[in-house]
């Protein structure tokens, strides 16, 4: 799905994600990225979902301070498993131990993965969220160490990146998808287009 036209307003991108501004090109011809720089552990609750949003409304306030006249996206993936004692949330992992310890905890179980969309802008602001629900199989170790190696999980929430759900025959992780891959990915292209629409709106 794509925007019938360009916004007349700017836009800006508050991410330096290159997966995040490849998504975004599937809307808009043109926008600037102006990543933002927070502090998300200040940020972080105990409701995924609730991190995700504060956490993509607080990185589009920050750029929108730079850009008064555009419309700032922000956004923030959270991957969280539900347990006994609640949800527990997976950042990017510390080390490649952590992302083994991460990843074998997510093995042969069913999490979640939310991205918060915040636009923030002249006319005002917003928030969302989307969920996408994400079964893993059962990860033999060394298929576990052999991603590692590849460096792909340590600049991602969850210590996976998209690959790794994809028909890589070298990491079959996904057991089954309920929801959206640009979720996962981490730009939920719809859920933007309608946010920005709403605002265009407003």
């Amino acid at each position: 799905m794509r925007m019938v036209e360009q916004p007349s307003f700017p836009i800006v991108l508050a991410s330096s994600s290159p997966r995040r501004q490849e998504l975004l090109k599937q809307l808009f011809d043109t926008f600037t990225v102006d990543p933002a720089d927070i502090d998300e552990d200040a940020l972080t609750t105990s409701d995924p979902t609730e991190t995700a949003e504060s956490l993509a409304l607080a990185k589009a306030q920050e750029v929108a301070k730079r850009h008064p006249e555009a419309l700032v996206i922000g956004s923030d993936t959270v991957v969280a498993l539900e347990t006994e004692n609640g949800w527990v949330q997976y950042a990017k992992p510390a080390d490649a131990d952590d992302a083994f310890r991460i990843l074998t905890t997510l093995s042969g179980k069913t999490h979640w993965v939310i991205t918060g969309v915040a636009v923030v802008g002249p006319l005002g602001s917003h928030v969302s969220s989307d969920s996408t629900g994400v079964t893993f199989k059962h990860l033999e170790p060394e298929a576990v160490w052999e991603y590692i190696r590849t460096g792909n999980p340590m600049d991602k929430a969850g210590a996976y990146g998209a690959q790794v759900l994809t028909n890589d025959p070298r990491f079959d992780f996904l057991e089954s998808l309920d929801g959206r891959m640009d979720t996962v990915i981490g730009l939920p292209v719809d859920l933007v287009q309608g946010m920005v629409a709403a605002y265009a709106q407003s």
